[in-house]
């Protein structure tokens, strides 16, 4: 992400506003990041990272891991930094050529495919509820490994469900415990953990452009 002061002074604000707080250096940058997209403080109490989430996320991004976005909307606001960085390949589950089916969505059957295809990937989900349901449904049928899971959609029916599975896997995860969340708390998410593993890997990559 490029920094502007007014970037700079807003950041200053929520580090004042949120105060001490429990959260190792790492994750609070990204919680700080989330905020930062929403203006919205709930989020501190609301973002769970599994043990090791954001060490898995970076080593893979740094991996050039392909990364399996649910909407063109994350895909969209994730592209700037992947580019600028480690240029992992990315793949969004609305694009991906499958046949038709009446009895799930587009997301969600363009995400199993891209799964299949990738299945040590990493997934974010931050729009489709139905993409969440369907990488948890592969999970738990030992189909894919994931390298790491972004999952922020919002929801009414079973979302609360689906992150509960999610958390109860042993795939790395960063989510939302919560109903709340949307494609652009996913992408401040990514944008964040990308700059944390440009920091930590970037220094030997200075080649990619």
């Amino acid at each position: 992400m490029e920094w502007h002061v007014t970037d700079a002074q807003s950041l200053a604000i929520i580090d004042s506003e949120i105060g001490d707080h429990v959260f190792s250096p790492a994750e609070y940058e990204i919680v700080r990041r989330v905020i930062y997209a929403t203006s919205d403080f709930e989020y501190q109490s609301l973002i769970r990272f599994s043990e090791h989430a954001l060490q898995a996320g970076a080593a893979a991004l740094a991996a050039r891991t392909t990364i399996v976005v649910d909407v063109p909307m994350v895909q969209v606001g994730i592209a700037y930094d992947i580019q600028n960085t480690f240029a992992n390949p990315v793949y969004c589950s609305m694009e991906a050529l499958t046949r038709p089916q009446k009895e799930r969505t587009r997301s969600a059957w363009g995400i199993e495919t891209l799964a299949k295809r990738y299945p040590e990937g990493i997934f974010v989900v931050g729009q489709a509820q139905t993409a969440l349901t369907t990488l948890v449904d592969l999970i738990e049928a030992e189909e894919i490994r994931p390298a790491l899971i972004i999952a922020t959609p919002a929801g009414f029916i079973n979302v609360t469900a689906d992150k509960e599975r999610l958390q109860d896997s042993l795939v790395p995860y960063i989510t939302i415990d919560s109903r709340k969340g949307n494609a652009v708390v996913a992408s401040a998410i990514v944008d964040g953990l990308v700059d944390l593993a440009w920091q930590a890997y970037g220094q030997d990559r200075t080649g990619v452009s």
